[in-house]
């Protein structure tokens, strides 16, 4: 059973993501609800292998900077600065408004590359401090969603803790399997998702998704959010069009690598 180690090695990397800082070895065990005496033989493995360092003052575990050079690394190698980076630019500059890129990584959406476009007046910055999307709540989420199947979404919904953390989220937020599904046969006639204060209070996001150009398979979502002040329907009929040519024209270039 050599997988089970590797398993909890990479779940203590997570939960020191997630921690963003230093946690002592007592609540790690706790968190992962496993033995001290094991979790600090695979914390010793990962400073070992430059994964974690323990601070000499205080006893606590925290992530090396290992992690976020290779993961600009493989930022890098991606090809999204050099190919996707202009156009969210130019996008954010076409709707004055934020724009984000998020791509698939197994279960999940996550915001990779964003650009602002907005320059005075209400200025949109996400609260949420996550790269994870939170797919139920956002308009990335529907877009990528409204692709699948519904046994399908229902089984990623529940990896993603179904809606269990709907109370986190804005007052309009979908709460249920059974009334996500005509949203997402709304977003699949219109083909693109809209989200009015569901991630968050008072922001409004229209977001399209991204197909590989080799087998029309998503592979991602591109969106664009702002005040909801501003953003209202009738501006949401005028983003709708920049956002679905946005996305074609990163599934023509799809895959990057």
């Amino acid at each position: 059973m050599a997988h089970i180690p590797a398993e909890r090695c990479l779940s203590i990397v997570e939960l020191l993501v997630d921690a963003a800082g230093e946690l002592p070895l007592g609540e790690i065990s706790e968190r992962l609800r496993l033995p001290k005496s094991g979790i600090h033989r695979l914390l010793s493995v990962l400073i070992d292998r430059g994964w974690v360092e323990q601070d000499r003052k205080s006893g606590d575990y925290r992530l090396t900077h290992r992690l976020t050079i290779l993961g600009q690394r493989l930022y890098r190698a991606t090809g999204i600065p050099d190919i996707c980076q202009p156009l969210l630019e130019r996008l954010a500059r076409e709707t004055h408004e934020f724009v984000r890129l998020a791509v698939i990584d197994a279960h999940s959406l996550v915001w990779v590359a964003d650009a602002q476009g907005a320059r005075g007046g209400l200025l949109y910055q996400p609260l949420l401090t996550s790269n994870t999307v939170p797919l139920y709540a956002t308009a990335s989420g529907k877009s990528w969603l409204a692709r699948l199947d519904l046994v399908t979404v229902r089984d990623i919904l529940a990896l993603n803790g179904s809606f269990n953390d709907a109370k986190n989220y804005g007052p309009s937020v979908i709460r249920t399997f059974e009334d996500f599904v005509p949203e997402l046969a709304r977003t699949a006639e219109r083909g693109y998702g809209i989200a009015v204060s569901e991630a968050e209070p008072g922001v409004t996001a229209v977001a399209a998704a991204v197909l590989s150009g080799g087998t029309a398979s998503p592979v991602g979502t591109i969106s664009v959010a702002g005040p909801g002040v501003r953003m209202n329907e009738a501006r949401v009929t005028d983003v709708a069009p920049l956002v679905m040519q946005a996305a074609r024209e990163l599934s023509e270039v799809w895959p990057l690598r």
